[in-house]
């Protein structure tokens, strides 16, 4: 897939923003054709060489981004030749997805195997354990602490976990 179809995605141009920041999204949406350096991006974009340096390093912890080092012979400074490698984006999201699913499935447990009590006044919640420490009474304001349904958010997760699943054609079967 080209860079420009790729970028056009608002999945991957979300995924781009989330790593990066907004501050290092002009440098995610502007990958050049070659190899570029980070004086070269940042004068172009009109950004700050910081906030470029730490855009690119984030693309390239994240395998998005690639460099080679080259020595001028003369000042013995190094160079940074930065290559934009967008062909990754895919195979990255489908890890953050079965991470999201791993996560998505230990919480949906934790709530469906846990008791929850809630201080209607600070909203502040606690499993059955420390309502009892607390004498089902808040810490914070006294209020009486009230046995908490949660069946409608291990519901919703429920839904999020088999979408997850059907997206990433897990089969759930043992």
């Amino acid at each position: 897939m080209a860079f420009e179809e790729l970028l056009n995605d608002p999945v991957i141009q979300k995924y781009l923003h989330e790593l990066v920041g907004p501050t290092g999204m002009p440098v995610a949406a502007a990958p050049p054709d070659g190899e570029v350096t980070d004086e070269e991006l940042a004068e172009e974009l009109g950004l700050e060489l910081n906030d470029v340096r730490r855009a690119l390093f984030i693309l390239y912890e994240n395998d998005l981004a690639s460099y080679r080092r080259v020595r001028d012979e003369d000042s013995g400074w190094l160079t940074y030749l930065w290559t934009f490698e967008y062909e990754n984006i895919p195979e990255n999201l489908e890890e953050e997805m079965y991470r999201l699913l791993d996560a998505l499935e230990s919480r949906e447990e934790y709530e469906r195997t846990h008791e929850f009590y809630l201080c209607e006044v600070c909203s502040l919640r606690f499993e059955f354990g420390e309502a009892m420490d607390f004498g089902f009474e808040c810490p914070e304001c006294g209020s009486p602490l009230e046995s908490m349904e949660n069946g409608r958010l291990v519901e919703a997760m429920n839904r999020r976990i088999d979408e997850l699943r059907d997206e990433l054609n897990v089969d759930v079967t043992g």
